[in-house]
């Protein structure tokens, strides 16, 4: 039977194909014979409660020259898909919000969406460490200035940074004595109006923020170890960090399995976790990447385990 497969991204057209893991996942879709309907958040609508897609039929080809072919367009109901791949990448702005409720009423329908449109609203990427203080290194969440400062004064050197941001937007690492603070936590915080994240600083970033992928609470046996360039505190990608692939540490697996209940009561099926040093900074639900950095640098087929999982989760919802 072949299957329908959904998928909510960016525009196709501006994305790096060497590193896009939406794209290992839809090459490996196509692999397996699955027709893919790609949607943009303006193409979905709904009408009297049913939710329907503008859709394109969509090829993809491992081609930094010509990665994508569209194969003609109609309005569709999203309860005709088996599933939907949710990967549009934040601003988790109101919009992102509506996306998901559209999906939710997908989901009500049979379509498995992943993942989960409520578990997305629910788990935010860097408050919803707290659920695991276990996990996770010294943290305070608050938008008052004067906590911060305190909570500066107790570390002597801490990592702020907005709930709401991705690929290292304004992550500012202070220390004791910085003649920035104010201007920093005056811009963080919205003059004490918005909630931001302070953490302790973990010297062990220097061997790399690694991103370790799981997929229905399982790790991929390696990580991506995210080395900062010279100079620059943050390891993220976005801004020149280099991935180097290692391999999972006793300590990693038991990060793992601290949140893989959780992530499997949530429906979060594919998940990256940030880990630095022994701590959990991160769990990014959205649109985890890496997969195409561990695929060359194991052999693995990291998409092609992911889809398992969907096409069995398909099968149980008689899909």
């Amino acid at each position: 039977m072949t299957r329908r497969l959904g998928v909510v991204m960016d525009p196709i057209s501006t994305i790096t194909v060497k590193k896009d893991t939406t794209l290992a996942m839809l090459l490996a879709a196509q692999a397996r014979g699955w027709e893919i309907h790609y949607f943009e958040q303006r193409d979905l609508f709904l009408r009297q409660g049913t939710p329907y897609g503008h859709s394109r039929m969509l090829s993809v080809r491992d081609d930094p020259r010509d990665w994508f072919s569209f194969h003609g367009a109609q309005d569709i109901a999203l309860a005709e898909l088996d599933a939907i791949l949710m990967r549009k990448d934040p601003p988790f702005n109101m919009d992102y919000i509506y996306t998901t409720y559209l999906l939710e009423q997908a989901e009500a329908e049979g379509v498995l969406v992943v993942n989960r449109p409520q578990a997305l609203r629910d788990a935010n990427e860097k408050l919803f460490t707290a659920w695991f203080p276990q996990c996770i290194p010294p943290t305070l969440v608050t938008s008052s200035s004067r906590r911060i400062r305190e909570f500066l004064d107790e570390q002597g050197d801490i990592v702020v940074k907005p709930p709401e941001g991705m690929g290292g937007a304004s992550v500012f690492r202070i220390h004791r004595g910085d003649y920035n603070i104010g201007v920093i936590l005056e811009t963080l915080t919205g003059h004490d109006h918005h909630l931001a994240m302070a953490q302790c600083y973990l010297p062990e970033i220097k061997d790399g923020d690694k991103r370790i992928l799981l997929i229905d609470g399982e790790p991929v046996p390696y990580a991506l170890a995210r080395i900062a360039a010279t100079g620059e505190t943050r390891a993220n990608l976005a801004v020149g960090g280099r991935g180097v692939g290692v391999e999972l540490t006793e300590r990693d697996r038991w990060l793992c399995a601290q949140v893989a209940p959780t992530l499997r009561e949530k429906g979060l099926l594919f998940v990256g976790l940030d880990v630095i040093g022994d701590y959990l900074t991160e769990i990014n639900v959205t649109s985890p990447t890496c997969i195409r950095e561990l695929d060359a640098a194991f052999g693995l087929d990291i998409a092609g385990q992911l889809l398992e999982v969907v096409a069995e989760r398909c099968r149980h919802r008689g899909k």
